[in-house]
């Protein structure tokens, strides 16, 4: 099942990659915050919109040179989130990896 359509229909492509993997920490901060409250099943449906936007991004040809960061990335996102979290990963890592791309975003669009 694909949950962001107009996404998956091309549009993802003319985000950077920065853009990108902003859009995908949104989800993954969603996915935290939804763990946290207890909210198991609203924190797994964040968790797999993020993880078809990470699908999306390693399928983006300009990204091509990053893919193996990206798929890293993404091995250990699972393994926080669905595995034994064997990377020791806490969600305040998660959070600071992610506004990193958020504030290249923001920067990138003159905020």
């Amino acid at each position: 099942m694909i949950i962001h359509k107009g996404l998956a229909e091309g549009r993802w492509f003319n985000f950077s990659l920065m853009e990108q993997l902003a859009n995908v920490g949104t989800d993954v901060s969603r996915a935290i915050r939804w763990k946290n409250k207890g909210e198991v099943e609203h924190s797994q449906n964040a968790l797999y919109r993020a993880l078809e936007l990470l699908c999306l991004t390693t399928a983006d040809p300009k990204n091509r040179k990053r893919l193996r960061e990206i798929v890293r990335m993404r091995e250990v996102l699972l393994d926080y989130f669905v595995g034994d979290n064997q990377f020791s990963s806490t969600d305040e890592q998660w959070e600071n990896y992610f506004y990193q791309f958020n504030y290249a975003a923001a920067l990138a669009r003159g905020r």
